[in-house]
């Protein structure tokens, strides 16, 4: 095999060659294991490695937690579970003007809680709450913005795939790291609701009807009759943070037994307390889970193949130290970390992002001193931004798909979200006790 970039060394050829290769579209995990492999061949030692490599990436007990958060969270979807907490938050606020929007905003961080990836909120939430802040008077591209801001804070709020992945990389409590993220997300989901009053209305003030989402058949009965009956039918959906967080933070099961225990709890509801699953809907919500698990996987197979080039090419030790140089000032460091996430972001998937660069970031860190689990949060921040940022954010491209609309206006009508994102980050970034404070409490 030829040396494609003489002289450059092997790992900065694979670095180079990874880039060249997700310009040419390629998948990311074969971009990510062509140029592993290419540059494994130049070393000229360590070929015959590459399977045990990626079985070693693969064969982590904490990463068994993304294959069933991402089955639990298609199984509450196929369920019904999000249109009825949609159906009891819109009771809830009732026909306050813009109350839509706000719906919206909670509904996104609820179900942050529940399925732990951005994307997958978008298909399962979007339509109903876009169509529900289109009649209350939002611009659909607006309401889009809303949905994929809001659904991006899905790797922030707990428990969130993202952060998984960065506990097994850091090697970092991973209870620890949902516990810190939890102020955070809440923060950045005030900041979204921040912007609500400076939207451009193209309707009503007030929503022509509180259940236009869903019609209920006690839509005429009195409010509080209503709450009630709209509660009582999210109510097993509601309770699915509480389950989920409360064993974790309580010590009952590790966020990998969590996982499991979200699954079956799905299922349960699902088959006994709604009635709403059939052997279609189950069949496709394993279909889709099995889909979207074997793309991450995948991803993180390969990445063992190029984090073994990282470090026999010692990369990290080079590339970390190039950064320390730049400045003695830590938050000039810190400064360059973020604007590095931010723009990977833009163009590559949260988990192929802290793969490359967190054997990078992650010594740097060390050397400033800088509390991991803290840098975890500010990680998650960072590339949930990325997740709705031009070019090539993923919910951009979902939301697109589910609304009909270009990538361009939804991009437009995500803007004042996008600045109030950046704000929150710089806020979380500036103030550590935002993540930290809640976990000394529990300590």
């Amino acid at each position: 095999m030829p040396d494609l970039f003489p002289g450059l060394g092997a790992g900065t050829g694979m670095v180079i060659l990874f880039f060249l290769l997700m310009a040419l579209r390629v998948p990311v995990a074969f971009a990510l294991g062509l140029s592993a492999i290419h540059a494994m061949w130049q070393i000229g030692f360590g070929l015959e490695l590459a399977g045990d490599l990626i079985a070693a990436g693969v064969t982590k007990f904490s990463l068994l937690a993304i294959p069933f958060f991402i089955l639990a969270g298609t199984l509450m979807g196929t369920t019904g579970i999000a249109e009825r907490m949609i159906r009891f938050f819109r009771v809830l606020i009732g026909s306050t003007p813009g109350g839509m929007g706000v719906v919206g905003t909670v509904v996104c961080l609820f179900w942050g809680a529940v399925s732990g990836s951005g994307p997958a909120s978008v298909a399962a939430i979007g339509p109903m709450i876009v169509k529900g802040m289109e009649e209350d008077g939002y611009s659909r591209a607006y309401a889009a913005g809303l949905v994929c801001t809001g659904a991006a804070l899905s790797i922030v709020i707990p428990p969130s795939i993202g952060l998984v992945i960065y506990g097994v990389i850091a090697e970092t409590s991973i209870s620890q790291l949902f516990i810190a993220a939890i102020i955070p997300g809440l923060f950045m989901g005030l900041m979204m609701l921040a912007t609500l009053p400076f939207a451009r209305r193209e309707g009503p003030a007030t929503s022509p009807a509180l259940d236009a989402l869903s019609p209920m058949p006690h839509a005429a009965l009195p409010y509080g009759r209503r709450l009630w009956l709209s509660f009582r039918e999210a109510f097993w959906g509601l309770l699915t943070p509480l389950v989920i967080l409360g064993g974790i933070y309580s010590g009952i099961f590790t966020p990998t037994e969590a996982a499991l225990v979200a699954t079956v709890y799905a299922l349960g509801v699902g088959a006994l307390a709604y009635r709403s699953l059939t052997l279609r809907g189950l069949y496709e919500a394993l279909a889709n889970a099995a889909a979207s698990s074997a793309v991450v996987m995948l991803v993180v197979a390969y990445a063992g193949l190029f984090g073994w080039v990282v470090n026999v090419e010692d990369l990290i030790g080079s590339y970390s130290g190039a950064l320390l140089g730049l400045s003695g000032n830590e938050w000039v460091i810190l400064l360059v970390i973020m604007v590095v996430l931010l723009v990977a972001g833009m163009f590559m998937d949260p988990v192929t992002v802290m793969f490359i660069s967190l054997p990078i970031f992650l010594p740097v860190m060390r050397e400033m001193g800088w509390d991991p689990v803290w840098f975890g949060v500010v990680v998650m921040v960072n590339l949930a931004i990325g997740l709705f940022t031009p070019p090539v954010g993923i919910n951009l491209y979902v939301a697109a798909n589910v609304t009909r609309l270009s990538i361009e206006r939804i991009a437009r009508g995500a803007l004042p979200f996008l600045i109030a994102s950046l704000l929150g980050l710089a806020a979380i970034a500036a103030l550590p006790a935002l993540s930290l404070t809640l976990l000394g409490m529990l300590r």
